[in-house]
């Protein structure tokens, strides 16, 4: 289904959020209502749970500036139930679905067999091929396994997307980016400790950053310790212009263009 690009305030993008957790379910209006008052434009809140797919499209159609993805985390791989291309096809097929994900690989908690991560990572991106998806990919400690298979679908993955959260080393970025994906970051960007995550932004073309807060996680600096949220995202693009070394204005501008590009490309 055709989906319409925003219409927006502002051309800040929160590219990756989980508005569907317990953690905003008291006050959604009002952390929805901050962000727009922070100069969010539109938010993407991301699916972890096909099963629980229904709160996260709920969210997205309360909101005319909330979109949303469906997939299963690999967290869940192997505790969700299996899911087949056309269920797949038919929960995407909803104007405020954007995207397929989060999927993907994560070897640092390893909360799914990876065998069973790997085969519901592909499982998504045939479907991202064979419905023309841009897909979020989730990889944590699993640059090798993230590479090959994504060179499995070198050829048939017609839209790329974008590896959020980056955390990943200098190989994967610059396979990532010599595909066309965009790299997605959050407030980790603004951690003491994080200076290879520094030395990511400064490899990635500014034309293939997204801006994302993963709220309720990683909440930026000055901020950190507190439950993030979306209205916290100035802090992130904040950090991206002073890495890049490249004005603010440029930075919020161009990672929305990127954002539109991914996910509302026929726009």
């Amino acid at each position: 289904m055709p989906v319409d690009s925003p219409t927006i305030d502002s051309p800040l993008v929160d590219s990756h959020c989980h508005l569907d957790f317990p953690d905003f379910a008291d006050d959604l209006d009002g952390v929805v209502a901050r962000a727009k008052d922070a100069g969010i434009g539109w938010m993407l809140t991301i699916s972890t749970h096909i099963t629980k797919f229904d709160q996260v499209r709920a969210v997205a159609e309360q909101f005319d500036n909330i979109w949303c993805s469906v997939g299963i985390h690999p967290h869940e791989a192997a505790r969700e139930p299996e899911v087949d291309a056309v269920q797949l096809q038919t929960l995407a097929d909803h104007s405020k679905v954007i995207g397929l994900g989060e999927t993907g690989l994560d070897y640092f908690y390893d909360n799914a067999d990876r065998a069973i991560q790997r085969e519901v990572f592909r499982r998504q991106l045939q479907i991202a091929c064979d419905n023309d998806r841009p897909v979020v990919i989730h990889s944590r400690d699993a640059d090798e396994d993230t590479i090959a298979i994504l060179k499995e679908f070198e050829l048939s993955l017609k839209r790329r997307g974008v590896i959020h959260s980056f955390t990943s080393g200098p190989g994967l970025a610059r396979y990532a980016l010599d595909q066309g994906w965009n790299l997605g970051f959050n407030g980790i960007t603004t951690f003491n400790k994080a200076e290879n995550v520094r030395d990511i932004v400064r490899m990635a073309p500014i034309s293939q950053i997204l801006l994302e807060t993963d709220a309720p996680f990683l909440t930026p600096v000055p901020y950190r310790g507190r439950e993030n949220a979306p209205f916290y995202l100035p802090f992130v693009a904040e950090k991206i212009a002073e890495v890049k070394e490249l004005p603010l204005e440029e930075v919020i501008i161009q990672t929305y263009q990127n954002s539109l590009r991914t996910f509302f490309p026929a726009q």
